[in-house]
């Protein structure tokens, strides 16, 4: 195997691994400081922050020959016997000095800067700049213009690492920024006419290293030290991104990008990044409720009592006994539900009506996957577990049954009582289409916002989104990605894992890791979600049982 030297150390890499001097040494736990370089953008070598000293040990007599000048890292590529030298006292100097360089003209407004507390000119002064400032300090004018519908830029600010530029040529593909002028005058900005308004231009704020870029969503929102942060998945489509979702008093502020190289790699849309806010909207379901049908009238809302509160503890008794009486069960498992989640939901169904006809709920669809020349899709199907409920519905013998296969059976007069899960973030159904489930004598319907089928429930119940929830999903590619909830729901509100969890009679608080163990151990499909799931998730084709 080759072998790299870093400062003394001998670390090992792939004979077909294509790394550079910065990735080489993050191996050895040595972390080169870095502004313009992105492991998913091309390399420029401008910013001159990652210099560093190298050299080739000859591998038959071990003499070490140094290259007599600092090179940059991050376009150095290593080979076996190659020589990196990271802490010399002439890297140290080299690396002050572009900090000081930097620092003579940025301003330094970090009270009020929104990058304050994650950016790496504050980081990397502290860690490698000058003890004391040598230029005067010069009043200055923060000036900033809007580049985008979401986008604004503090041009004193910017450093000019390109990294945004090189972005919207490479990954987006639409190339809205450029690099105007020349010299020490030289700043980013749009060609005239095209605002920075691609679906991926979001990203920019992430590359950005210091504070040039603000997200006008974010912007003097929250200071980032009071912000937690919590591993997630995205659940605006299934492409199924991997995220973090960053939060405080179970509030969310922000989605950001979780590198994941076998889903979104460094990126996310638009449209995942700022689809949190519903989590919030006060017009969100927050208590479940209940009206007992007419005798004389099953299912028709103008001759049954006004709705009533019921308390949670008493649902998961009553739900069971109202269901068991009205007789054959249809089941709509919603794929905004986690696989545990729709693996009990199908588990209490069948204890209610062992022959509970089960399908997969309404799956919402806008346009066509859209993909972009740096590799990133957008998918059409806007729901982040479909394949995971297919799979669930299957261990119960109702493989292949789609939503439309249930309004059918419900329209035919083959169900007593339907239980919809749904938890869907905008408009799903109309009321022509609601009408189907009018003459049930019991509907239960556990969705996030008001709609036409829940004014039809005999059960209203509030669903959770995505932040609020624990489990696993299944993307449109198969590949399984385990979370953990992020913020809780609104008072008022059980997760609907909590729900099934009590309903099949569990003691203790929900855990969605011993369901997902329980399923895994009994389903050679879910096989491979035993035991602890690495971050970036597990392909399930790749580790399925024969």
């Amino acid at each position: 195997m080759p072998v790299v030297i870093v400062d003394g150390q001998e670390i090992e890499i792939g004979a077909d691994e294509r790394l550079n001097c910065i990735e080489a040494a993050r191996r050895a736990g040595k972390e080169i400081p870095h502004y313009c370089w992105h492991p998913g953008l091309s390399v420029v070598a401008s910013c001159r922050m990652c210099l560093i000293e190298t050299g080739q040990r000859d591998a038959a007599t071990g003499t070490i020959t140094m290259v007599p000048k600092l090179v940059p890292g991050c376009q150095t590529p290593v080979k076996d016997g190659t020589v990196i030298v990271t802490e010399s006292q002439l890297v140290k100097d080299s690396r002050a000095r572009v900090e000081e360089a930097l620092l003579i003209d940025h301003p330094i407004d970090c009270p009020i800067c929104d990058k304050a507390g994650e950016c790496l000119l504050q980081d990397y002064h502290f860690e490698h700049g000058q003890p004391e400032r040598r230029a005067d300090l010069q009043p200055f004018h923060s000036r900033k213009r809007d580049v985008g519908p979401t986008v604004t830029l503090f041009v004193d600010r910017c450093i000019m690492c390109t990294r945004c530029v090189r972005f919207t040529r490479e990954i987006s593909g639409t190339a809205e920024l450029m690099v105007t002028s020349r010299g020490a005058k030289e700043e980013i900005d749009v060609f005239p006419g095209h605002p920075l308004a691609n679906k991926l231009s979001g990203n920019v704020v992430d590359l950005c290293p210091v504070g040039a870029l603000g997200d006008k969503d974010f912007l003097y929102q929250q200071r980032v030290w009071f912000l937690k942060r919590e591993a997630n998945v995205c659940g605006g489509c299934s492409a199924g991104c991997s995220i973090h979702t960053e939060h405080n008093q179970d509030a969310v502020y922000r989605l950001k990008p979780r590198e994941n190289p076998h889903v979104n790699k460094w990126w996310i849309c638009d449209e995942g990044r700022y689809g949190w806010h519903h989590l919030h909207d006060q017009a969100r379901l927050r208590e479940a409720s209940r009206k007992a049908p007419s005798p004389s009238h099953r299912g028709n809302a103008a001759a049954t009592p006004a709705t009533e509160s019921i308390e949670w503890a008493d649902v998961v008794v009553k739900l069971r006994d109202d269901l068991k009486a009205a007789g054959r069960l249809a089941v709509a498992v919603s794929p905004m539900l986690t696989v545990e989640e729709a693996w009990m939901l199908c588990a209490v169904a069948r204890s209610i009506d062992p022959e509970a006809f089960l399908a997969v709920g309404f799956v919402p669809t806008h346009g066509e996957d859209e993909s972009f020349p740096g590799g990133f899709t957008i998918r059409a199907e806007k729901c982040p577990n479909r394949k995971g409920v297919e799979e669930v519905l299957a261990l119960y013998d109702a493989g292949g049954r789609s939503w439309n296969d249930l309004v059918a059976h419900v329209a035919a007069g083959k169900a007593d009582a339907a239980w919809i899960t749904a938890g869907y973030p905008g408009p799903w159904i109309d009321t022509a289409a609601a009408d189907a489930f009018a003459d049930l004598a019991q509907l239960v319907v556990q969705d996030l916002f008001d709609s036409p089928l829940m004014r039809l429930a005999t059960w209203r119940l509030p669903a959770t989104g995505f932040a609020e929830r624990a489990g696993t999903w299944v993307n449109v590619a198969h590949h399984a990605q385990s979370f953990r909830q992020a913020i809780r729901p609104p008072a008022g509100v059980w997760p609907e894992g909590r729900l099934f969890w009590n309903m099949l009679g569990r003691r203790g608080l929900y855990d969605a890791t011993a369901v997902r163990h329980q399923i895994a151990t009994s389903s050679p499909a879910f096989a491979a979600l035993a035991g602890e799931l690495p971050a970036a998730g597990v392909d399930l084709r790749l580790h399925q049982i024969a």
